[in-house]
């Protein structure tokens, strides 16, 4: 439910206050939402350029929970925003990787004399429960097609592989040779320096303004004041900020920016991917859902009025089947239109299974990409049952009636059959992806195997064609649409958010009672890392969502 107010009036010479913090997500969000809407706040940024009312941005920079794909759009649109000759103020109390990345972006930077500042480097973790799952009687019985699908070492391993330890380690050296780059370039000091200072790991805010880390040690209190005497502003009148969800009410053709006749349609597909919504009030729907997809999907096909499609993507992946038939649904409306993926945070397994229809992928420099592998787990519960006591028969007719029976491992043919249907399930990946590539599969076998890819190495390999975030997507589209690059177009989003009392009260009750709380280290990524946050592997939930059965029912069915 978003809802522009024309009649909206912002006073001259405001300064638009962003609080950039928490969770980012890249869907467009109810009023009742929490959390911070990306689209939304890129479009604050560009309506800000464009807006006489406004002279600047003061934004306020805290903790982020979000992969370096999000962060990279961001700094973006602030670096745009500065092409205006408009300031953006940044301030923070607290800094690590991501939020001081950030904040190089802006034309100055402040912290209070008591802010955190952490910037010692990154980290990737593995967690390994195979030596709990042991302890408890529980025995998971995985197939991986893919020697780097890294997934399953979370249940059978006690500590990491050599494949994960080697995909891990490239993707951190990826990230910290860009914020290294990046840094260096805004901060106008040599590589050399850069990392001195981060091994250092010395952080007194006083050395941080004398060589030039933070433009100055202000509270916050003291910025406003500060900014009042640039504005010229007698000192008992306030600061005219104008605050982030009211500008998001500012209709975008106040400001001059309405859009052309032609229309770029735009399908937003987050979070893990299944076939059908939650049927339980204690698990609403979340995530791709695959009837909801193909809805929109045909809405588009069926309809003359779209030019081109955009899909962004921003999954860990999922449900098999789902893929495929959404992978089969964009391919047909590919052919009748151009079809561009949008990757953000992450594209893998599922994710990527997507965007591999599209005639053209766009991924940001850090986005997880690729994925291109199985796994398949079922778990035996027997010595768990036989602890506590517990027992069930079962009256079967059939040779594999009983393939996923809980209680006992698998017989010799029925770990056969599982292992086959994993490699079908992988071949058809494969085989999929070598084709919507143009590689042979031989080709496509060398960079698939399970491995994830940070943007810049995919598109070295051929899994992804250009590297940009939306904007880059659009100018692509509108291009493969044969509409003039100086024509304005009309965006449509597809996927607007929806009013849903049921989200609403879950919500409420979650934050209230504290549900997922004790599932939070279980559902994090077995192979996350500090600083990437994000599903490489793409089998579970994202970190705030599902529960233990999830888990479980993910492993058996997904990629």
């Amino acid at each position: 439910m978003i809802i522009a107010y024309p009649w909206l009036t912002v006073r001259n010479r405001s300064v638009l206050n962003i609080k950039l913090r928490g969770k980012i997500s890249d869907q467009l969000k109810s009023r009742f939402s929490s959390g911070l809407s990306l689209p939304k706040l890129c479009e604050n940024l560009i309506k800000a350029a464009y807006d006489p009312h406004i002279c600047g941005v003061y934004l306020h920079i805290e903790t982020l929970s979000c992969g370096w794909g999000k962060i990279e759009e961001i700094r973006r649109h602030i670096l745009n925003f500065r092409k205006s000759g408009k300031f953006v103020i940044g301030y923070a109390p607290e800094w690590h990787e991501k939020e001081y990345y950030i904040g190089c972006a802006c034309d100055e930077l402040y912290a209070p004399p008591s802010a955190y500042f952490s910037l010692y480097g990154l980290t990737a973790r593995a967690i390994f429960y195979g030596g709990v799952l042991e302890k408890v009687g529980v025995e998971p019985q995985v197939k991986r097609i893919g020697k780097y699908k890294s997934a399953g070492e979370m249940l059978t391993r006690k500590n990491m592989s050599e494949e994960n330890r080697e995909v891990l380690t490239t993707l951190i050296d990826n990230i910290y040779e860009n914020w290294v780059d990046t840094v260096s370039k805004d901060k106008g000091k040599s590589k050399k320096e850069i990392e001195s200072f981060i091994n250092e790991g010395v952080y007194q805010i006083e050395k941080l303004k004398e060589d030039g880390w933070i433009t100055d040690i202000k509270y916050d209190d003291e910025v406003t004041s500060m900014l009042k005497t640039r504005l010229g502003i007698v000192k008992k009148k306030k600061l005219p900020l104008i605050e982030y969800k009211k500008y998001s009410k500012v209709s975008k053709w106040s400001v001059g920016l309405s859009g052309g006749k032609d229309r770029i349609a735009v399908i937003r597909a987050s979070g893990s991917i299944g076939r059908v919504e939650g049927s339980s009030f204690f698990s609403p729907s979340s995530g791709i859902i695959t009837e909801q997809f193909i809805k929109k999907i045909s809405k588009i096909r069926d309809s003359k009025k779209y030019k081109a499609v955009i899909i962004r993507i921003d999954s860990p992946g999922g449900d098999f089947l789902a893929s495929d038939i959404m992978w089969r649904e964009i391919k047909l409306l590919a052919e009748s239109k151009p079809v561009v993926a949008s990757m953000v945070d992450m594209a893998a397994s599922g994710g990527y299974y997507m965007a591999m229809a599209a005639d053209v992928i766009v991924s940001e420099n850090l986005t997880l990409t690729g994925s291109i592998g199985v796994v398949t787990t079922k778990f035996n519960l027997g010595k768990l049952y036989e602890k506590i006591g517990f027992n069930k028969e079962v009256i079967s007719k059939g040779q594999y009636a009983e393939l996923y029976a809980a209680d006992r491992p698998f017989r010799p043919d029925e770990e056969k059959l599982f292992a086959e249907r994993a490699e079908h399930i992988y071949k058809r990946f494969r085989d999929n992806a070598a084709h919507s590539r143009s590689m042979s599969v031989d080709k496509m076998e060398e960079i698939a195997q399970g491995r994830v890819w940070s943007g810049n190495d995919a598109a070295s390999r051929g899994l992804v064609d250009a590297i940009g975030g939306f904007s880059r997507a659009v100018a692509i589209a509108k291009h493969k649409a044969n509409i003039p690059h100086s024509k304005k177009v009309t965006l449509v989003e597809m996927s607007k958010p929806s009013f849903s009392l049921q989200k609403i009260i879950f919500s409420m009750l979650t934050s209230a009672i504290g549900i997922d709380t004790t599932l939070k280290h279980l559902q994090n990524d077995s192979a996350a890392c500090d600083g990437v946050q994000a599903r490489m592997d793409g089998i579970m939930f994202d970190g705030s969502e599902g529960s233990s059965f999830g888990l479980l029912k993910d492993y058996l069915t997904s990629l």
